[in-house]
Formats: structure tokens, sequence, C-alpha cells
């Protein structure tokens, strides 16, 4: 049933609700008791001046009468109810029925798959970050020098002077070494804190601020001159020079992009291959581009050889490892083994929440040395096109293996910590 057909049955309860007779809420909004009672029933559509009309006299939103928006929230519900006895079929049936209760499931689902990527985070922070595992070395290095210092201090009475000055000079220097290593432990913690967010390194720094731009660096768009407004961007918006050299080579490969595809005619492409082929461009470029187009939805991760990640632009629904290893069967590590050949594939998310559909297309490329004997280098880029609601059945992926419920995969590396869904 067509969420506009059920109008009448959110009328009638509302009427219902507020104690008013048919004839009365017809005659207050200018229409025949007996159109009403058809409406109702559902056997007439009503809209335009007729459904505002009722809404005035019924108290109610005439958008949210009508529907409007509510696309978004059978999304949610039907991924919500995927692959469990939920009635999916009657799910317009619910939301018009009982708006209130349906938003709330939605919600309730939405925070559940908020906590299962906040817990893929903290796993891969704690598993992998190096500036935690760099401030720990450094705290329990300080804490064995102390003890060790200490011990010969305490356990031997007839150091002669010299020596027993030095001792304490080096229980004091390594105690301030000590103190440091736990305040910059504290520190990061602290910036822990601030949630799945909180910037930990030149990289994160960087998408970050990118991200905070719609991954888009609009400047770049307008020609020539830009490269100063850019330039100030990046010294006003980042404070790692780590950071600042990542977004300068970002940006110098981006203008060159934007100048090769112009942003008018680039917006007409739905084929990455397709659009970069049209400009005489790699296939690289043309999934650069139309993942940093204004408004665009494509995701977009870039890995090197060693299939460490080095760029990650989300999309809506699907989850990037922060830290660590990502999945192995994404189509991103098949294009690394044949660099030069585009490989796609159309899949879903294993687990709560990964019942949208994606489809994935990835190429590699070998960037050679100028010289003989300089090394080939690899590259591989993957665009993320969120597709909604997949009718067939397609392949399941996972994240990275420690947060994957997905069982049996060949090729996982070690155990989850989530339980099968």
């Amino acid at each position: 049933m067509a969420l506009s057909r059920l109008i009448g049955s959110r009328l009638r309860e509302r009427r219902q609700a507020l104690g008013l007779k048919q004839a009365d809420v017809a005659a207050r909004a200018g229409i025949s008791a007996s159109f009403l009672n058809l409406i109702e029933h559902n056997r007439r559509r009503v809209g335009g001046e007729v459904l505002a009309g009722l809404a005035r006299v019924l108290q109610m939103d005439a958008a949210a009468l009508g529907g409007i928006g509510e696309s978004g929230l059978l999304d949610d519900l039907r991924a919500a109810g995927a692959g469990t006895a939920a009635e999916l079929d009657r799910v317009e049936e619910f939301v018009g029925r009982f708006p209130g209760w349906a938003g709330a499931l939605a919600q309730a689902s939405g925070r559940a798959v908020q906590a299962e990527r906040a817990v893929m985070v903290l796993n891969d922070r704690m598993a992998h970050d190096p500036h935690l595992a760099q401030a720990l070395h450094e705290l329990l290095t300080a804490v064995s020098a102390v003890r060790a210092t200490a011990g010969i201090l305490a356990e031997t009475g007839d150091l002669a002077p010299e020596w027993r000055d030095r001792f304490q000079r080096n229980l004091h220097q390594d105690a301030e070494r000590m103190a440091i290593g736990a305040e910059t432990l504290v520190a990061w913690l602290n910036r822990a804190e601030g949630g799945a967010e909180a910037v930990a390194s030149p990289q994160e720094e960087f998408d970050a601020w990118l991200e905070a731009k719609g991954w888009h660096l609009a400047g770049l768009e307008r020609g020539e001159g830009a490269e100063a407004e850019i330039e100030a961007e990046i010294e006003a918006g980042l404070t790692s020079h780590l950071a600042r050299d990542l977004a300068r080579v970002w940006a110098v490969r981006t203008q060159a992009e934007a100048r090769a595809m112009p942003l008018e005619q680039a917006q007409g492409f739905d084929d990455p291959l397709a659009l970069a082929a049209g400009f005489g461009l790699g296939p690289m470029a043309g999934l650069r581009r139309m993942a940093g187009l204004p408004g665009s939805v494509h995701g977009l991760v870039i890995c090197d050889g060693a299939g460490a990640l080095t760029f990650r632009k989300p999309a809506r629904g699907f989850a990037l490892p922060r830290f660590g290893a990502a999945c192995a069967l994404w189509p991103l590590f098949q294009a690394l083994t044949r660099p030069g050949q585009p490989v796609e594939a159309r899949v879903r998310l294993a687990g709560r929440g990964g019942e949208g559909g994606f489809h994935l297309r990835a190429v590699a490329e070998t960037r050679v040395g100028a010289r003989f004997g300089d090394p080939v280098l690899v590259e591989a880029a993957m665009l993320i096109t969120p597709l909604g609601q997949v009718a067939e059945e397609v392949p399941e992926i996972g994240s990275t293996c420690a947060v994957c419920a997905k069982p049996a995969c060949p090729a996982r590396r070690e155990g989850s910590i989530l339980a099968p869904l």
C-alpha cells in the first residue's frame, strides 16, 4: 500500500483521537461528509487544498500527513528489519498507522549501527594507533628506568657521593620523562574522548579538513590565481606540517584534474572510466574527479602498493577502518594485483545496517621513476557508490576482520569481536 493511500487512515485516527464527528470535520474543511468517509477508508486520493484544509482542521502538518520526506524512514526501517521475521511488505502501512513508533524504531536501529561503528573505531585505535603505542612505550620505559635507579639507591648503602649524585640526577631526569609521557598519554586520551571523529594523525587531520570543505576545493575550479587562496586555507586550517604537506599534494593533483576535466562537463558523467577517457586521462583521475565533485555522494579510498589506505572519503553507510588493514575482499585490493584492469562489484556490508547495496569500482595504476633502477610504485583507488536497497542477491563484504560478523569468510585474518548477527 503506497503512502499516499494511507492518508485516510491517518485522518480517521486523528479525528477519532480528537473526538470529532465526520460531519463536523467535513463542514469545517469545506467538503461533504460522504467524500470524507471515502477518503478515510482510502478510497479516494486527496491532495492540494483539500489536504491542506483537513490538516488545518485536525491540527496536523500537511507535509507529514502526505508522507513527504518518509522515503528515508522507509529505507531505514527496511534495513532494520532485513534478515528478521519482520513483515517488510507492510512497512509503509506501519509508517502510516504508527509514525511515532516507526521513527523511534528507526532511531534505535541507527544508534545500534553507530555503536557498532564506534566499536570498530575503538578496536582499530587500541590495536593499531601508533600514537597510543608510542606514548605507552615512552611511559613504560621511563617507569623501568626510575624503578632500576631507585633500586640501586635503596639497596646500595656504600655508594660514593659522586655516584650517588649521578644516580639522583638520573632519577630526576627519568621522573621528568615519565611525567611528560603521562601528560602525552592523558592528552591523547582526552582527545580520543571527542568521539569516533577525533583526529589522531596527520592523515586524519587532512581528512577532517577536506571533509569540512565537503571534499571539494572550490577555489581550484576557478583556474589561475587559486593557488594562493588554497595555500592560505591550508595554513589556517591545518596545524601539523605533515598534514599541510598532504593537503598541498592533494591540491596540486586536484587542480590539474579540474583544469583537464572542467566542472560543467565532468558533472554530466556517471561512469568514471568514460569521464577520464573523454579527456584523455588515466582511469584513476576519473575516480578522484567524480568523488571530489561538489555534492558528490560517492566515497573514495586510495591505497598504496602495500595495501595501506592513504585516503578515505566515506560514503553513507559504508564504514571505513581508520587504522589497520581493510577487508581483503574489497575490489580495491583485487585491482592491485592487475594494474590497468578495472574491477567492479555490487556488494552489501555484512552485519547490522548492511542491507543497503554499494557499487564498487576500482582500478590500479603504476608509477615509473624517471631513471633506470627506480622502483615501480603501484597505487589503487576505489569509488564507492551507494545503491540503496538491492533486490538481487549480492556478496557480503566487511570493513575489517575484527568487527565483521560474516561467518566462514575465506579472507578472514582474525576472529571478530562481534557475535554473528
